[in-house]
Formats: C-alpha cells, sequence, structure tokens
C-alpha cells in the first residue's frame, strides 16, 4: 500500500518569519515593493540637482530609517561604499566641474570656482540621497521572494525569473568552488607554481565545473516543466498588503516634499539645465 502526501494549501501554510532587513519596517513589505520603492525614491532625484532638495531628502531618509528601526550610525556603517562614491563625485566635479561665478584657482585643465564648488557638493549629497536608501533596502532581500513577487504581482515570464534565480544561486557557490579547486591543486602538489598560471589553470576548471553545474541545472529544470508554456501554480503566495501601500506613498512623498522645499526656497536647480 502506497503511502499518501497530503500537501497543504496555499492559503494554510505558516513559514517561520525571516530576518530579511535590520529595519522592522522594511522586513514586512513585499520583495518587490523594495524595487518600486527604490525607484520612486529615485527617479524624482534625477531631475533634482541642488544642494537643498537633496540634503532635505537625505534628511528625512535618516530620520524614516531611525524611525524604522535603523540608527543613523548603523546606516553609515552599512552603506560606506556610497560615502566612498560620493567623495569621489565632489572631488571630480570641484576639480573639473563647469566653470561659473568668480574664479578661485586654475591650473591646467583644474578649474575652481564659485559654481563647481556648489556643484560638487549638490552632486555628492544627491548620490547620498539616492544610494543609501536603495543600499537599506537591498539588504536581506530574499532572491526566492523576489522571484515569486515578480511572477505572481509583475507577472513576468517564469521561465526567465526561475531561470535567473537558478543561475543567482549557483553563482553563490562560485567562491566555494574556486577554494576547493585550490586545496585540490594543493593536494596534487601544483599549488607552488607559478601564481598567474595557477589561477589561469584553476579558472579553466571552474570554468568546466560550472558548465557541467549548469547543463545538469537546466535538465533538472526542464525535466520539471520549466520550459513548457502550461500554466504554473506557486508554492507560496505573493500579495501586495496594505503596508506596502503606505510604503509607495512614503517613498513618493519624500522626493516630492525635499524638491517642494527647494522651490520654495528658490534654490531649486533643474539637473539638466546648465548651472
Amino acid at each position: 500500500m502506497s503511502d499518501v502526501v497530503t500537501v497543504s494549501p496555499q492559503e494554510t501554510r505558516v513559514e517561520p518569519v525571516k530576518a530579511s532587513s535590520p529595519s522592522w519596517f522594511i522586513a514586512r513589505i513585499n520583495a518587490v515593493s523594495r524595487i518600486i520603492g527604490a525607484l520612486l525614491l529615485c527617479i524624482p532625484m534625477f531631475i533634482s540637482l541642488d544642494a537643498v532638495s537633496a540634503s532635505t531628502a537625505l534628511g528625512i531618509e535618516f530620520v524614516l530609517l531611525w524611525i524604522g528601526g535603523v540608527a543613523p550610525w548603523t546606516v553609515c556603517r552599512k552603506t560606506w561604499p556610497v560615502w566612498i562614491a560620493a567623495a569621489g563625485s565632489f572631488i571630480s566635479v570641484f576639480l573639473y566641474g563647469r566653470t561659473s561665478g568668480e574664479i578661485l584657482w586654475q591650473g591646467g585643465w583644474i578649474v575652481i570656482s564659485e559654481g563647481s564648488i556648489n556643484l560638487a557638493i549638490a552632486t555628492a549629497i544627491r548620490v547620498a540621497a539616492i544610494a543609501v536608501p536603495g543600499v537599506i533596502l537591498a539588504l536581506g532581500l530574499d532572491p526566492t521572494d523576489l522571484a515569486d513577487g515578480l511572477v505572481e504581482i509583475l507577472h513576468f515570464s517564469p521561465r526567465f525569473v526561475y531561470g535567473g534565480l537558478a543561475g543567482l544561486r549557483m553563482f553563490t557557490l562560485l567562491q566555494e568552488d574556486w577554494r576547493a579547486l585550490g586545496l585540490s591543486q594543493r593536494s596534487r602538489g601544483l599549488g607552488d607554481g607559478n601564481a598567474i598560471a595557477r589561477a589561469l589553470s584553476q579558472a579553466f576548471g571552474l570554468l568546466v565545473l560550472s558548465i557541467r553545474r549548469a547543463t545538469k541545472l537546466a535538465t533538472a529544470m526542464e525535466a520539471r516543466g520549466f520550459g513548457s508554456g502550461a500554466p504554473r501554480s506557486q508554492a507560496r503566495i505573493s500579495r501586495l498588503k496594505p503596508i506596502d501601500w503606505i510604503f509607495y506613498v512614503i517613498c513618493l512623498a519624500v522626493p516630492l516634499a525635499s524638491i517642494g522645499v527647494a522651490v520654495g526656497t528658490g534654490n531649486w536647480h533643474f539637473a539638466f539645465q546648465g548651472v
């Protein structure tokens, strides 16, 4: 007598809550909402290039993240690459930006003027205002939850989404494979020669291993019907909740409020207009 496997309906499944974000608020929203929210935050900021709107948006973002459970010093620590990029943009615009106003110093191609200083400050703050919330929203984002949301909410092609998810999962194994190949070469006495030749040999071995693994994965997915056009059922339900719509309103209100402050104080500058 064969055993009967009972599968519970989607609506009745209870899965353990995963720590998907350092913020209690962001952890409750849908994975797709993080992508949409980041776009709502960033796109309006691309048309504004002034220190007032950028600093206002950055200040509001820090306050909202603090309310959401992420302290300002934690935000700075987790987004340190953003501040390096902002500093780099400041230096490049400061030295080689558009010249306007009084020229303070000039030497060869480097011209420092009042306009380039103001533009450099605005550019650096805008980089931070755009990138900081994007990084925080991406922290702890589960690829499987994102794939489910893309298929069920945005109606992307399941074949494309789950194929990309499988490739992403396999990509995380490259570091382990590289380490295993290195240990294998050392065990055979081949790890003490030319470092460049060893790296090339190891890279070729990693390529062969990746192709074999990808072939097996593609065959397994094809056997499970991922290549057919038949409608598929989902193991988990991904839907938008009221907290997602609240999140959209907040993400849209932040850039609109910052641009409104800049316009009200007479400091707003259109990004595609000459300085």
